[in-house]
């Protein structure tokens, strides 16, 4: 039997141990040196504690915690099952070997416009905002969550505030900020139609409100969530917002940011709206997002923004899964998400290394690059050929998973549907298969641009414009402490495939708990009584 009190210290800490880092951070500000040990030392710890709330979670189900003390629905709930521990086990990998690869980089302080002595607080922000967000047990905490990443970003993405960046990041407060609006609207909403906002209650409440108003509140919140999601219509914002940022700055952000949005879909769709009241508007929007982000990766010649394109399609897979309704279905869906979070994470680092072997990401400059660095290549190839969707990679078993699913549910739809995963599937694996030919095979002196930089020594090239965080005379340079945590990340995604089947159990497991909801309604202590909601075959009335 696990003892109660130590999943109160548990599930806490992984939102309180990064702000009391940034914290120190910031009392240390001109000691890098303290400053990363603190960083690396506490995501190191939040990665422990993470992987220890995903055995203890898929062992012994789920647990809650009462803020301060205040029984639910009035004191702040935190909860902990497989799908929120998951996820933070995950991004737990992804923010320690990012960190490690930024300040490998040689992330500095005092280095002309680049203030990076709020770099590692505000990083440790970001992560609590994350943490926060996924052990949320109500709308209100969720929000603060969402904002607290959301406010983090924003430093991130324009440190160093070069003009491109500012222009980018102004258009990226303006979407985050519509966004947010349309999720207070949502929030509104909600506690007028049953005056609650506990998620447990909410999903013996919403049962009682007209089908009518429930699919508005719905819809409402699909659309908050659809744009952190950068689900299509909603994710124009993302191509021309993302490359902008440093390599580590925005593998976080394409690796981690938009799948919190993913998650929100995922937790609002089987909690508190539940019976596929907007399925069919889902999958059609996860056709259109698959197929409209490849389409938009093809037309790119600068690898940040196919690479920014593909992750929008890719995110059309994991709409598909949810909208499935089915365990298989979610199952797939989650899966999907923890293998694209490492590969996507991965890829947009090795663009990093890319940028600091030539000088430049775009296809225009590059060439000869897999005979100046075999390791490079090849440490390009696997998680672009684990992206495509190549067996035995684990991104091939996501897509067969969820495919899989589609095909069980049948219908008119749901092939058209499989024809299009299949089809963004190939033309993914002919985006990086052009980058991995031009990029690395190509002669340079070939490239439209590339005479222009071979005529002259890569120390004297306009690097400045190209590698954000590096000074001209480490282009060509390629430091172990980046290379190292890229193939970490590329270890990781071998092992999601290698230990395929007992993921899979795993994210069965927590697609069971999701579709029948009586563990969540158990766990969570309510003023209501749940055993009137109970039902044997679909889990809440």
């Amino acid at each position: 039997m696990i003892s109660p009190d130590l999943f109160g210290y548990l599930i806490p800490s992984v939102v309180l141990a990064p702000l009391l880092a940034a914290a120190l951070c910031l009392v240390v500000s001109r000691r890098p040196r303290i400053q990363n040990i603190i960083t690396i030392t506490t995501l190191t710890g939040l990665l422990i504690v993470s992987g220890v709330l995903l055995v203890l979670t898929d062992s012994h189900g789920m647990h809650t915690v009462q803020v301060g003390g205040w029984d639910a629905p009035v004191g702040i709930t935190l909860v902990a099952d497989r799908l929120s521990a998951l996820m933070l086990c995950v991004s737990a990998i992804v923010l320690l070997t990012v960190i490690i690869y930024a300040v490998g980089q040689g992330v500095r302080d005092g280095d002309g416009d680049q203030p990076t002595s709020i770099f590692l607080p505000t990083y440790l922000a970001l992560a609590a905002g994350l943490n926060a967000a996924f052990i949320a047990g109500d709308l209100f905490n969720l929000f603060v969550g969402f904002e607290m990443l959301l406010a983090a970003s924003y430093v991130l993405l324009t440190l160093g505030a070069s003009q491109e960046r500012v222009r980018a990041g102004v258009s990226y407060t303006v979407v985050s900020m519509v966004s947010s609006m349309v999720f207070l609207l949502g929030i509104a909403l909600t506690y007028s139609a049953v005056g609650t906002l506990n998620l447990a209650q909410l999903a013996t409440r919403m049962v009682e409100v007209p089908d009518g108003l429930r699919n508005t509140i719905f819809a409402v919140f699909l659309v908050a969530f659809g744009i952190k999601a950068a689900v299509f219509p909603l994710s124009t914002w993302l191509p021309d917002s993302y490359p902008t940022a440093p390599a580590p700055v925005t593998a976080v952000f394409a690796g981690l940011l938009t799948k919190v949005g993913v998650y929100a879909i995922i937790r609002f769709h089987t909690l508190v709206f539940p019976g596929g009241g907007m399925d069919g508007v889902l999958l059609i929007a996860g056709l259109l997002t698959m197929v409209v982000g490849i389409l938009g990766a093809i037309a790119q010649s600068d690898i940040k923004r196919i690479l920014s394109f593909t992750l929008v399609s890719h995110i059309g897979y994991m709409i598909f899964g949810i909208a499935l309704s089915s365990e298989s279905g979610l199952s797939a869906a989650i899966y999907y998400v923890g293998h694209h979070i490492i590969v996507q994470t991965t890829l947009f680092l090795v663009v990093g290394l890319i940028e600091r072997q030539a000088g430049s990401s775009s296809l225009r400059r590059l060439g000869s690059l897999g005979v100046a660095s075999p390791v490079l290549a090849v440490t390009f190839l696997l998680p672009a050929l684990n992206l495509g969707g190549i067996p035995p990679f684990s991104g091939f078993i996501g897509k067969l998973a969820v495919v899989q699913a589609g095909a069980e549910k049948g219908g008119a739809l749901m092939w058209v549907l499989i024809a299009g995963a299949m089809v963004t599937s190939l033309l993914t694996l002919y985006v990086v298969a052009r980058v991995w030919s031009k990029a690395f095979w190509r002669p340079r002196a070939d490239a439209p641009e590339g005479a222009l930089a071979l005529a002259r020594p890569l120390s004297l090239l306009p690097s400045d414009e190209y590698v954000e965080f590096d000074e001209r005379e480490e282009v060509g340079k390629m430091p172990w402490s980046m290379l190292a945590p890229t193939w970490a990340l590329i270890v990781v995604s071998l092992l999601m495939t290698l230990f395929a089947g007992p993921l899979l159990e795993v994210t069965d497991g927590a697609a069971t708990t999701l579709r029948e909801r009586i563990e969540y309604l158990y766990t969570v202590p309510t003023d209501g009584s749940p055993e009137r909601y109970v039902d044997s075959v679909t889990g809440v009335r």
